[in-house]
């Protein structure tokens, strides 16, 4: 499996040849699929959405497909991520898209899809492959106001794939809150492993290989 986990997308150069380099082909060879599920989940303007829809399309692909999870027959879904080279999971809130694919029966489907194609995420399309994503990472990061909202206290990870945490948007203009004093203050309390990473930074995952690849600032802990 090929992951290219970021915190705002495919948005530098080390990060697009990364992406290149992962498919072995061209973009304009490729085809690409874009799931914004995570992104319904979140209130007001959605520009940051758009911006990152149209920096992710300006790449030239040979297709680039739109694909919502909910509502859709499974097969349809499933259908659709195969025929995909690249699966781009988007923003928003990861609570949302992690039941998106466990209450439609996505999971073993998608990891199956996954298992020979390129996955980009970002932000919350980032978060959802961790072993971690649950009622107590929400806890211990300070996310439970994102399970709140959709009436939940609990969430299982649909994938369980790493054995670390991912945590976006370290030093954003966007989130800032999201500090080096913040970052110290949660992992004072994780009692899992941790990836802090900027708006310039990815993790990459190659057949179980993980490394970072960064234009920015990141942090693993411990």
């Amino acid at each position: 499996m090929n992951f290219l986990l970021t915190a705002a997308g495919v948005r530098n150069e080390t990060q697009r040849d990364a992406l290149r380099d992962m498919l072995g082909k061209p973009f304009g060879a490729a085809n690409v699929v874009y799931v914004p599920t995570a992104s319904v989940a979140e209130p007001g303007d959605h520009g940051w959405s758009v911006a990152d829809m149209n920096r992710l399309y300006a790449l030239g692909w040979q297709e680039f497909d739109i694909l919502e999870l909910n509502g859709l027959p499974r097969q349809l879904v499933l259908d659709r991520l195969l025929h995909a080279d690249v699966i781009y999971v988007a923003g928003g809130n990861h609570y949302h898209l992690a039941r998106s694919i466990t209450g439609n029966d996505l999971a073993d489907g998608f990891l199956e899809a996954l298992r020979s194609r390129v996955c980009v995420g970002f932000s919350a399309g980032s978060m959802i492959f961790s072993r971690h994503l649950t009622g107590h990472s929400a806890d211990v990061i300070g996310d439970t106001a994102d399970l709140h909202v959709l009436g939940a206290t609990d969430v299982q990870p649909p994938f369980g794939l790493f054995d670390w945490y991912l945590k976006p948007h370290l030093n954003s203009p966007d989130f800032p809150e999201r500090d080096d004093a913040w970052a110290e203050r949660i992992a004072a309390r994780a009692d899992f492993p941790i990836y802090f990473i900027d708006d310039e930074t990815a993790v990459r995952v190659r057949d179980g290989e993980v490394d970072v690849i960064s234009e920015g600032k990141w942090r693993l802990h411990p």
